[in-house]
């Protein structure tokens, strides 16, 4: 299904836009097939309770399930993109649908700007943006860092969610909000941060120096908290460093906001593992946990102890602490489908590989890897190999020689993808020297183990509080997620640990964001971001996506729709 929903983003309500657009295909629907015929009527009705608040959480459940059966049953157009319509609207806004059946209230964030609202930080996107289409870029770095302490690294590499919220889209295409956050950097040169308050006596703790433990301290900082953090390496960033190649996060990028931070007074222990738990938590006031997630997950297949076989993690982290292996003459083979194993993919051809095969399960149009680097990894050369499951690993004299896979064929859908299952077709042997495993990742909690832990994460309420003054967050509690997540777990645990000691963690960034135009916005086409050539970039890890010219920006900005001065969500 598509990531992107425009149907829901005009501002109104999308219960009931959703069923106003599901009466349009119902009328229009020729009945011949029961999935239709039948099956609409049914949904139409149930989208009618929401919208009357008489709706049960069963009837959402039944609205997904039946959504979900027309989805794979209609005999054409109408029925499928009808159901469509529907389950995309149920994923992007969840949060609504509970609303009108357990609050009887029409919205879940009255008044909330889509993009704002998509963005797990609650970044003022428009704000930003306005500041960037009035050349004040100083300004715009500020109004970013008010919820954000990484406005370099999210230029780069943020997944932006808040695109897929975007209003524009209705009109035309989502803004490239990220590509607006990079040439805010760029030209805004150093910006400093805001002064911190003088100190409140409290110390924190934070183990672990990756996005969200950094960003905690930032803000626990500028409030006045002591903030030391303990980094078991010998540079802080996290995953940031050792599991985002240079060519998508070049270091200095990295350190602009890492020293931002630290100018604040954060202190930084390295090269410590913190080994009991206990005695931190007499030292400190406060203990944060955010040691993200560095372990690794097995293919649990024979032969997955040959050498030659290594995980993703430890690829990429290598290559981060300057250790880089010699693939040159290798033929790679990545396991795995997401963003780590497309990381792992492009780093093998850049590390010299005479050949680079991504095996993944399931379909393609499966992966969970932006389609960006998807496309990106096969410019480079890679190939990607669908419908392939890793049965076990060739081995000879101790060493890899190939991977034995199983082709699959698509069976039933779930959660909006069909499972992968054995074909009839037989096993088959990709020749290989060197096999990389990118299918997940773990925390490695036995410093901890006197710590609750499920499914490989810290066990914390919905919040992250563990205990009394002890708290996790990041990659460890919420499992391997993205970049600006564990940035906004940070944010989120540093408002808690305020409250805790009964300081306001709100602040001002005294930043008077320029009115809207009253322009018109007429159609115009998004200008997206362009690259090195893949003939050049694959042979070096220097920046491979190019920024925003002076003109591709302004006129971008132009595009905004100011949804937080015009309209905003209303029913």
């Amino acid at each position: 299904m598509s990531k992107y929903s425009p149907l829901y983003t005009s501002g109104g309500c999308p219960v009931d836009i959703a069923t106003a657009m599901l009466r349009v295909y119902r009328a229009n629907s020729c009945g011949k097939c029961t999935p239709c015929r039948v099956g609409l009527d049914k949904l139409f009705g149930l989208m009618e309770k929401v919208v009357a608040f008489k709706a049960s959480t069963n009837d959402l459940a039944l609205i997904r399930s039946l959504a979900t059966s027309i989805y794979d049953s209609a005999d054409c157009a109408i029925g499928y993109e009808a159901a469509k319509m529907v389950l995309d609207g149920l994923a992007a806004h969840e949060a609504d649908y509970l609303a009108h059946v357990e609050k009887h209230s029409c919205t879940a964030e009255f008044g909330a700007v889509p993009c704002q609202l998509g963005c797990p930080a609650r970044v003022d996107i428009p704000g930003y943006i306005a500041c960037v289409g009035a050349k004040r870029f100083a300004d715009a770095v500020r109004v970013i860092r008010k919820d954000n302490p990484f406005p370099a690294v999210c230029g780069l590499i943020c997944e932006h969610p808040c695109e897929m919220r975007c209003r524009r889209l209705v009109v035309d295409d989502a803004i490239n909000i990220r590509a607006l956050k990079r040439y805010a950097v760029e030209q805004a040169g150093e910006v400093q941060v805001p002064k911190p308050l003088a100190p409140n006596g409290k110390k924190v703790a934070v183990i672990g120096g990756g996005p969200a433990g950094l960003s905690a301290a930032y803000y626990l900082a500028l409030k006045g908290f002591k903030v030391t953090i303990f980094e078991r390496r010998q540079r802080l960033g996290g995953m940031l460093r050792y599991g985002i190649p240079a060519y998508r996060l070049p270091d200095e990028w990295l350190d602009k906001d890492i020293n931002a931070i630290l100018s604040l007074g954060v202190e930084v222990k390295y090269n410590t593992n913190i080994t009991d738990l206990d005695a931190l938590r007499s030292d400190y006031d406060v203990v944060y946990l955010t040691i993200g997630a560095h372990g690794a997950k097995s293919l649990r297949v024979e032969g997955e102890t040959a050498k030659g076989v290594l995980s993703a993690v430890e690829l990429l982290g290598a290559v981060g602490e300057g250790k880089a292996p010699d693939f040159s003459g290798k033929r790679v083979v990545i396991v795995g489908g997401g963003n780590v194993a497309m990381d792992a993919t492009r780093t093998s051809m850049r590390l010299k590989a005479k050949s680079v095969t991504c095996v993944y399960r399931r379909r393609i149009a499966d992966m969970t890897a932006l389609p960006e680097e998807i496309i990106g990894a096969q410019a480079e050369g890679c190939e990607i190999l669908p419908m392939m499951a890793p049965v076990k690993v060739e081995v000879k004299n101790d060493s890899v020689v190939g991977l034995v896979v199983k082709p699959q064929i698509p069976g039933a859908m779930k959660d909006g993808r069909p499972s992968p299952c054995d074909s009839t077709k037989p096993e088959t042997t990709i020749p290989a020297d060197i096999i990389v495993v990118a299918i997940g990742q773990d925390i490695e909690s036995k410093p901890f183990s006197g710590l609750e832990t499920k499914r490989g994460a810290f066990v914390a309420d919905k919040d992250g509080k563990i205990a009394d003054h002890l708290y996790t967050g990041g990659d460890c509690f919420t499992g391997p997620s993205t970049v600006i997540r564990a940035i906004a777990s940070g944010k989120r645990v540093a408002e808690l640990i305020g409250k805790d000691f009964g300081v306001d963690m709100t602040y001002s960034d005294k930043v008077e964001v320029p009115p809207p135009s009253i322009a018109p916005r007429l159609d115009w086409g998004r200008v997206e971001t362009s690259e090195r050539s893949a003939s050049e970039r694959k042979g070096d890890f220097e920046l491979m996506e190019n920024g925003l010219s002076e003109e591709e920006a302004l006129q971008e900005c132009s595009r905004c729709l100011r949804c937080d001065t015009n309209g905003k969500a209303d029913c």
